[in-house]
């Protein structure tokens, strides 16, 4: 009789379909992709005082209402566009969040007139490469860093709201600026394939 093997995972993960397809695919995996910073710039700040499932289960409503992420989109999007998202069930229907990310769209714009993209913005708060932590629990990890403090003043400097230190980690996580996958669990060395 065969055993089953065990994968490890971030002890974060619940069994949820959602949570597992997000933390084996995409969580901390570098991404330079501007639509996708962009939306997990917005994801991150919606998901502030909530559980992260609740916006995983929400994300592709959120991807139609904000127009596949689109920040030029976004950032046209006027008052009547944001009373019909604040009736939309789909979404948190938090009308700071959904103007923040309106706000937070031209905010983009401006990022990439002045750097070239919204990942050469970000992403110069690591020295364009991904910091490999080696965290034995999840809960070792800090909520915030010196990197994520100077990527929120940064970013509110351009006006951008729901930025807060603790919200600019999660988003340097999430998109590979921080290795912060528990050092047993199996994607750490998949997402740096070149360390050690």
């Amino acid at each position: 009789m065969l055993q089953e093997t065990r994968v490890h995972r971030c002890g974060w993960v619940s069994e949820d379909p959602l949570y597992l397809h997000y933390h084996d695919h995409e969580w901390g995996v570098p991404s330079h992709d501007d639509t996708h910073l962009f939306e997990m710039l917005i994801l991150e700040g919606a998901q502030a005082g909530l559980s992260w499932i609740t916006i995983l289960k929400k994300r592709e409503n959120y991807r139609v209402a904000f127009a596949g992420f689109d920040a030029d989109r976004v950032a046209r999007f006027g008052s009547a566009r944001i009373e019909k998202l604040l009736a939309d069930p789909g979404i948190v229907r938090n009308r700071a969040k959904v103007n923040a990310a309106v706000v937070n769209a031209k905010a983009v714009r401006r990022m990439r007139d002045e750097h070239g993209s919204l990942a050469a913005f970000l992403w110069r708060f690591v020295d364009g490469d991904p910091v490999i932590n080696h965290w034995r629990s999840y809960r070792d990890a800090p909520v915030a860093t010196p990197q994520s403090a100077a990527m929120s003043k940064a970013l509110s400097g351009y006006g951008c709201k729901f930025v807060g230190p603790t919200i600019c980690q999660s988003l340097m996580q999430a998109t590979g600026m921080f290795n912060d996958h528990e050092a047993g669990c199996f994607r750490h060395r998949q997402v740096t394939p070149r360390e050690g």
